[in-house]
């Protein structure tokens, strides 16, 4: 049985969790959090679901078992698409939740939408995703982009320059007479690229990401479950992840101490 005082394990396939990490962080100070990033296998887009899947559920039951996770969040489109819905059924007492990109935010954010998804090729193929879409598709214009390439820059830490300004001058430019209101982050990659978005949309389109839904979520459900940590401690993060590079541990480290906020 988890005890209030667990860590709380954030799993992502690489660094794209660490977004969602810093607002369950800055959401629930007192907590601890395990961060796991699984570089050995990434990125999972390319993956079959059955793989992401047993993958997923591999690292989950670790976390779980090994280092007592009262709560997880599966920070990835692709894993939680994968195998969200049999993780709650194989762990329902443990909270956890898994992310979506944010269109319904983008969508009632103004009276006639028109918003641009950015995401994975595999996140814009999904199920989930054209589900996603159907909802909405008689209140707002939605444009979805497929940006392959781009959480690559991340994973490799490169977070600004010519090179990352050029890629995304050439996938969003094309959109721009569009007379966008919104653009939605579909990848827990991409807000660390959100200033560099900003210089290209321009300050009047809102830029969105589902990762403070998704702390805010994950708080309610440790609250339900009768988890949360109220003993004044203040709470520490713990990096892990698969590869044996020690340089992806340092990055991880440097991903979150960045400031991915903007002027949206």
């Amino acid at each position: 049985m988890a005890n209030k005082t667990d860590p709380i394990a954030v799993f992502d396939s690489g660094m794209g969790g660490i977004s969602v990490l810093k607002e369950m962080a800055a959401l629930m100070p007192q907590e601890d959090f395990i961060y796991f990033g699984d570089s050995l296998h990434a990125p999972y887009g390319t993956k079959t679901t059955e793989e992401v899947r047993r993958l997923t559920i591999e690292h989950i039951t670790m976390l779980i078992k090994e280092h007592h996770a009262k709560a997880i969040a599966v920070a990835c489109n692709t894993a939680t698409s994968a195998a969200v819905r049999i993780l709650r059924e194989m762990y329902p007492e443990v909270p956890l939740v898994g992310v979506e990109p944010a269109i319904k935010p983008a969508v009632f954010d103004c009276q006639h939408p028109r918003v641009l998804v950015m995401a994975t090729p595999v996140t814009l193929k999904e199920k989930k995703f054209h589900n996603l879409e159907a909802l909405y598709h008689d209140r707002a214009e939605i444009y979805p982009l497929p940006c392959p390439g781009l959480m690559e820059f991340v994973e490799q830490g490169v977070l600004d320059g010519e090179e990352l300004k050029n890629f995304l001058i050439e996938k969003i430019t094309p959109y721009l007479d569009k007379k966008l209101t919104g653009v939605v982050l579909g990848c827990t990659h991409y807000p660390f690229v959100r200033k560099e978005i900003r210089t290209i949309v321009g300050p009047n389109v809102k830029l969105f990401d589902g990762s403070f839904g998704t702390a805010r979520e994950l708080k309610r459900r440790i609250a339900e479950a009768n988890l949360k940590r109220e003993d004044g401690h203040r709470g520490a993060v713990t990096f892990m992840n698969s590869s044996e590079d020690r340089s992806k541990l340092e990055l991880s480290r440097f991903l979150f101490t960045q400031d991915i906020s903007d002027v949206s």
